[in-house]
């Protein structure tokens, strides 16, 4: 208790009127003793006069009294609690009051006036208490000196570890606790005692000597000491064990830090890599995550347990360690480990439950293996405790996390193993998140590689590049589409379309109009026809699917819009018709661009006026542009007047070279995150040489026939295909007769070497040739099976005077 308070305890009890008076010399010895003074005491004048005060004092309150002494003479009197020796021994509690005084002859002497306090019950009660208080209590309470060294402790404080209170008398902090941060503690007390402040709360984290192998948490407080002058004593401190709380607030946090830190992506491996971060080194020193082969693959899991083979394969996901010699025992992420069956990861992945080995066995192999790698023991890796903990999620067992310990630390306890459950769990969800987008994701790329080409056709018509942008990012899947068809007559088809609204639902309905086009297509239909049946098919559709009743069905195809061009390298002509779409940009040979006007027909399957088509010749060199409205809105939501001048100048700008002028375009306009799909299909156009093309106008007379094999066979040879005169003979032969016996009026023959040989054989006749199949005694009938047995393709297009059938045979491939 300080100075201060104890003479403002003292003064509040004292009564002057039962004071037992004496008298003390400048040198503390007693020079006056009274009748009181023996009856409180026990000592006679005889015995009292002429000896130390201090002697009349138990050994600790008789080292305070030089200094009250020499107190007083300073600074007046002093009032307090002092405990006296009765001559029998027994400790006599008394209130003190030393006042300077000068006697008769002028000597100066210290008047004392003694106040037993045996019959005070405030004061009985106060010092029971705080006997209690001190020894009682859980709370660890020591006192040290202004050396910093102990001096008083109570019971309390040896559950800290350091001993008994009389072996730590004299030590310091240092000494009692070197696993703590002394030098910390030390620093505070110094600050307490040269300041006076109080401090509170403070908080230290390190290994107590009553748990070494362990981490521990305390919170300290300090309280200076002061004498009855009011100059420091020492620092009195109590510590109270929070390492429950400080671990509950590392878990809260490691929990935290997970959450920030895993499933940041829908990357498997990155996902079980950003576990193993997270563990490591806060719960673990070295953590790996195993996972099945199909969670990374993003394939369903098979039903029912494991098999029972030797040895069970998985592939390791992640890993992360706190050593540099640890990584020599672990595998590149992506390769295959593989675990005994009856080992602890391997039951832990069938069983769905945790494992925890507190002192692992050393001389035990390391559970994976790896082909041509050298087993080691858990001692040789020094691992001394392990955790192992199955991701699971939605009910299925997707790997395994393992934790370890190594030598030198506290073994996983119960805790530990939930703070890993924990921290698995919300990883595990992730890691199954990251399964399934990966799964759609996949699926998505399959169909969407299935519904656009994977690489146009080769041929000799125009040159082509083409450019597509989904807005939906994440499964790269739209509405818009493109394609090129080779037609008959070297002729192409150039497409570009869009479905109405993203994902796969666009790209199911995109998927539907595409077949059709190519369908409609290898009939040799002319734009504005082809577009008039995919307008019955979206209107068919929506009548069949509820598509007109309501707009949720997710592969509608009404609104769609589609430019159908079709271009003939033998003339130059192309002819296009648009359904709901935007006409394409033409760049000429000179660099300028300009926009086809083009009549807008309505989207298909909302109903509206025929389509119209438009025919125009093409300088080869021209380039055509044709693209989804996507790229107009430049990834705006709609758009505006500037949107063609924006393509014309990229256009302009383009460089020469068509694959990056067509990837230019798209970059100049479209943000790598557009609000729609974008498509751009290029294609610049090349023109047939004269010398590649013969034609022959034949009179409609039986007699003709033979003059024109005659006139195929010196062509062929002309162009050096002499391998195919027999097959090519016999195909003009068997064309020109059905022309002259079928239809009526003048006869043209056309031969066409591109990358195939193309006959074809036109009349004026508006009915088509039909393959039939004689029976064995029919004279005839076996005119277009033949071709078609000798050709590669063949077939019957219509042109406004009448038809043409036409037959090709392969310059690339050896005839069969």
């Amino acid at each position: 208790m300080g100075g201060h308070k104890e003479q403002d305890v003292a003064r509040q009890g004292f009564d002057v009127a039962d004071a037992v008076p004496l008298l003390l010399d400048p040198h503390g010895m007693v020079s006056s003793w009274t009748a009181g003074a023996e009856r409180l005491l026990g000592y006679r004048a005889s015995e009292a006069v002429g000896r130390k005060f201090a002697e009349l004092l138990i050994p600790e309150d008789a080292e305070r009294v030089p200094d009250l002494v020499e107190r007083c003479r300073s600074d007046g009197d002093w009032a307090g609690l002092l405990t006296a020796r009765h001559r029998d021994g027994r400790p006599v509690a008394v209130m003190v009051r030393i006042t300077p005084t000068v006697e008769p002859r002028g000597r100066s002497s210290l008047l004392v006036l003694l106040s037993e306090l045996a019959g005070a019950a405030g004061w009985d009660m106060s010092r029971a208490v705080l006997e209690q208080v001190v020894t009682g209590t859980s709370i660890g309470i020591a006192i040290v000196d202004t050396e910093l060294r102990f001096v008083w402790s109570n019971a309390a404080l040896e559950q800290f570890g350091g001993g008994p209170a009389e072996q730590r008398l004299g030590l310091r902090f240092a000494d009692i606790q070197p696993g703590m941060n002394s030098e910390a503690v030390e620093t505070q007390m110094r600050h307490v005692l040269a300041t006076g402040e109080q401090v509170v709360g403070y908080e230290i984290v390190g290994r107590a000597r009553s748990a070494p192998l362990r981490e521990t948490a305390h919170v300290l407080s300090f309280t200076r000491l002061d004498d009855a002058r009011g100059r420091p004593m020492g620092v009195y401190y109590t510590v109270v064990d929070v390492t429950e709380r400080h671990r509950a607030r590392q878990r809260l946090a490691l929990l935290d830090r997970a959450g920030e830190h895993i499933g940041r992506t829908l990357d498997i491996l990155r996902t079980a890599q950003e576990l193993a971060d997270v563990a490591v080194p806060e719960l673990a020193e070295f953590v790996i995550v195993d996972l099945l082969e199909t969670v990374l693959r993003g394939a369903e899991l098979p039903p029912g347990p494991l098999t029972g083979s030797d040895r069970v394969p998985l592939l390791r996901a992640g890993h992360r360690s706190v050593y540099e010699d640890l990584p020599r025992t672990v595998v590149e992420t992506g390769a295959v480990v593989s675990y005994p069956a009856g080992s602890p990861p391997v039951r832990c992945l069938a069983t769905g439950r945790s494992w925890r080995q507190e002192q692992l066995d050393p001389l035990a192999p390391e559970w994976a293996a790896t082909p041509g790698g050298r087993e080691s023991t858990f001692l040789e890796l020094g691992l001394q405790s392990a955790m192992i903990v199955p991701v699971r999620a939605r009910g299925v067992t997707l790997g395994v996390t393992t934790f370890f310990r190594r030598r030198r630390q506290n073994p996983f306890d119960e805790d530990d193993l939930h703070l890993a459950e924990d921290l698995v769990s919300r990883a595990a969800v992730c890691v199954d998140n990251a399964r399934r987008y990966t799964r759609e994701r996949d699926a998505a790329l399959v169909l969407q590689r299935s519904l656009l080409p994977r690489r146009l056709p080769e041929q000799d018509a125009v040159e082509v590049s083409a450019c597509y942008r989904p807005a939906d990012e994440l499964t790269g899947l739209g509405g818009d589409w493109y394609d090129l068809i080779p037609l008959s007559g070297a002729r192409v088809a150039l497409v570009v379309g869009e479905a109405p609204g993203h994902g796969i639902g666009a790209a199911a309905a995109m998927g539907r109009l595409r077949t059709a086009v190519r369908t409609l297509a290898a009939i040799d239909l002319p734009p504005e026809e082809v577009l008039a049946h995919l307008d019955d098919l979206a209107s068919r559709l929506a009548r069949d699917e509820g598509d007109g009743e309501s707009g949720d069905f997710p592969g509608r195809s009404v609104g769609s819009g589609c430019l159908y061009v079709v271009y003939d390298p033998v003339d130059g002509q192309c002819t296009m018709a648009a359904a709901g779409h935007p006409a394409p940009a033409v760049v000429a040979p000179d660099g300028t661009v300009t926009f086809v006007d083009l009549p807008q027909g309505p989207a298909l399957g909302v109903g509206g006026p025929p389509f119209e088509a438009v025919q125009l010749s093409l300088a080869e060199g021209s380039t055509l542009a044709l693209h989804t409205d996507g790229l107009l809105t430049g990834g705006r939501p709609s758009p505006d007047r500037t949107d063609r001048e924006r393509l014309r100048q990229a256009l302009r700008d383009a460089a020469t070279a068509l694959e990056p002028s067509c990837r230019a375009v798209v970059d100049m306009l479209v943000p790598a995150r557009p609000y729609d799909d974008v498509a751009l299909l290029m294609a610049r156009t090349r023109r047939l040489d004269p010398g590649r093309i013969a034609v022959w106008d034949l009179p409609a007379d039986p007699a003709v026939v033979a003059e024109a094999r005659r006139t195929s066979t010196r062509q062929l040879a002309s162009w050096g295909l002499d391998d195919l005169v027999f097959t090519t003979e016999l195909v003009v032969s068997e064309l020109v007769t059905n022309a002259i016996r079928h239809a009526g009026g003048p006869v043209r023959l056309r031969l066409i070497r591109e990358r195939a040989l193309v006959c074809e054989v036109f009349d004026g006749g508006a009915t088509a040739p039909h393959l039939r199949h004689p029976r064995a005694m029919d004279e005839g009938g076996r005119g277009l099976l033949l071709v078609s047995q000798l050709a590669q393709r063949w077939g019957t297009r219509f042109v406004p005077d009448g038809k043409i059938i036409w037959a090709e045979q392969s310059l690339t491939a050896p005839p069969e």
